[in-house]
């Protein structure tokens, strides 16, 4: 054998095996393209477009850890019994709170297309006790979840679970934890509302609303709130009128906000409402407070005033105080400060004095009670996403 034919034979074999592998080769798909989650800009930060949609989704909520303290009563202590004698004596209060916010957003022929959904787990010993039984006690535990929003918005027309617009549209009582010492409104209702931009700061509202608890409505007949505002650079001018279809009474409030310079702002708000003294069918006094879903203040009038002050861009002093035609009084004040950006520390303290309470005598003869002051403090801490 030449060296010619053991060339030619070497290639014939290279050839044949070549040709083995190639039958059986396997052969790998492209790789479908990469859809990656693109940013909408359209509605605020944090917004993204669902994949395969033109909706925009934004995904938040928060992380908050509450300490409290003070007298038994107040808003801010907590009531328990010592394990070994029973004795019912002060405790912390606490409460650990998670957050999850959605919010969506969509552009269609009949305008913009939102919704907001907001979960709250809670778990804690705060305004939990029970003294049933001898061996009661304020429990740490989870507390349940609660539905806080979920609203549909399309255009000025929204349906859902939301808070009542006698509260939302005019604005809550201050930056303060413990605004409602002096309550100005019952919140969760359901609701159906149209919001109405008239242009150049005039804004207004109409919402009929189911109310809770017993609060609740108990006919057709919806529990009604209107509401107009007049916004500028310098503030706004706010006025609701509330109906109460299950007493048939009426309650109202106006509000100021002021910005003074860029470091102060403040705000005052004044409420009046009609009382009820309800009798049932034997001619029994039925309704001890003198309250609805919107008039929750004691007597007629009741007011709220207070403001802010941003010392730099990470602390600010914030002011409440209230009072009402029954000689019901609130002070809440406190500084936040912002650690880092997402995370606010803030210390509150907080004043409470009870003025008077109704004898439960038909027509309600209010009588001077015991005056109690209370004092407590809260330390919060919160994680914004």
């Amino acid at each position: 054998m030449n060296i010619k034919s053991l060339l030619l034979g070497s290639a014939a074999a290279l050839i044949a095996v070549s040709g083995a592998r190639a039958a059986d080769a396997v052969t790998v798909a492209e790789p479908e393209p990469a859809e990656y989650v693109k940013i909408c800009d359209v509605y605020g930060a944090g917004y993204f477009y669902i994949p395969g949609t033109e909706t925009c989704l934004r995904i938040g909520g928060y992380v908050r850890y509450d300490i409290g303290l003070g007298d038994v009563g107040s808003f801010d202590g907590s009531k328990a019994f010592d394990v070994r004698s029973g004795k019912e004596q002060s405790n912390w209060s606490k409460n650990a709170r998670f957050t999850l916010k959605t919010w969506t957003g969509q552009e269609t022929e009949l305008g913009t297309l939102k919704t907001y959904t907001e979960t709250r787990f809670n778990f804690g010993n705060k305004n939990d006790y029970a003294i049933t039984t001898s061996d009661a006690f304020n429990r740490a535990h989870n507390k349940g979840v609660s539905l806080n929003f979920a609203w549909i918005q399309l255009g000025g027309l929204r349906v859902g679970k939301d808070e009542s617009a006698f509260d939302t549209f005019i604005g809550y009582a201050g930056n303060v934890i413990q605004d409602t010492l002096v309550p100005y409104g019952n919140f969760d209702t359901n609701v159906v509302q149209y919001y109405f931009d008239a242009g150049n700061g005039f804004s207004a509202v109409v919402s009929l609303e189911e109310g809770s608890g017993k609060e609740t409505i108990d006919s057709y007949v919806p529990h009604v709130v209107g509401g107009v505002k007049y916004t500028q650079g310098w503030g706004d001018i706010v006025g609701v009128v509330a109906y109460d279809s299950n007493y048939e009474e009426w309650a109202g409030k106006i509000r100021g906000d002021f910005n003074v310079t860029s470091e102060l702002s403040l705000f005052a708000m004044f409420g009046y409402g009609s009382d009820k003294h309800l009798l049932d069918d034997a001619g029994n006094f039925v309704d001890v407070h003198g309250r609805g879903f919107y008039k929750q203040w004691g007597g007629h009038w009741a007011f709220w005033a207070g403001g802010t002050y941003k010392f730099n861009e990470k602390t600010a002093f914030n002011l409440q105080v209230s009072g009402d035609q029954d000689k019901n009084y609130g002070v809440a004040a406190n500084v936040a400060y912002t650690v880092v950006p997402g995370l606010t520390v803030t210390a509150e303290v907080d004043y409470d004095h009870f003025g008077h309470f109704d004898d439960g005598t038909p027509f309600g003869n209010w009588t001077n009670a015991d005056k109690k002051n209370s004092v407590g403090g809260l330390l919060r801490f919160q994680r914004d996403f």
